[in-house]
């Protein structure tokens, strides 16, 4: 794992660990990836979703009380569903629109894709008007070693915002 990922992956944990115990069952959304399985190395009880399609299949939400949400709404289109319907506890973490870059789009893959680029106040506004109540969020900046103007951009801008709310 590259330094970069292994430094998001190690504030995630830490964010995770201090509103969520390693004892509690955890859905996390989206099918399974590095992040849920390093979240499971340390301890956690994470299952994943199957790769349903969230906009449309959503219910599983409604079975937990404890939803993490790593980098996924940004490829729905419709998260505004998926966060009425779910309630309990939420961690989730979204890339932030930066105007030194254009939004990802695969063209290869239909799914992979970011429908939205949030801003803070964007991604903000969606929990509380699906009636959840942020309690804490932190902002990320993500660099590597390379030289150039936007790697510099990315020294100084956040790239990742990731909140714990409640319903």
């Amino acid at each position: 794992m590259d330094k970069t990922r292994q430094r998001r992956f190690e504030k995630t944990l830490r964010f995770v660990a201090k509103h969520f115990n390693s004892n509690e069952d955890i859905l996390d959304l989206g099918i399974r990836n590095e992040l849920s399985d390093y979240l499971r190395e340390n301890g956690y009880k994470v299952q994943n979703t199957i790769g349903q399609d969230l906009d449309t299949h959503y219910s599983i939400v409604k079975e937990y009380n404890n939803i993490t949400a790593f980098e996924i709404f940004e490829h729905l289109f419709a998260p505004f569903n998926l966060l009425n319907a779910a309630s309990g506890r939420l961690i989730a973490s979204v890339p932030l629109r930066l105007w030194f870059a254009s939004e990802y789009w695969n063209f290869n893959d239909r799914y992979d894709c970011h429908y939205h680029e949030f801003s803070v106040r964007q991604f903000n506004h969606l929990l509380e008007r699906t009636g959840w109540q942020i309690k804490d969020s932190e902002l990320w900046r993500s660099y590597d070693g390379k030289i150039g103007i936007r790697p510099l951009l990315r020294r100084i801008y956040p790239r990742y915002y990731i909140v714990y709310a409640e319903k």
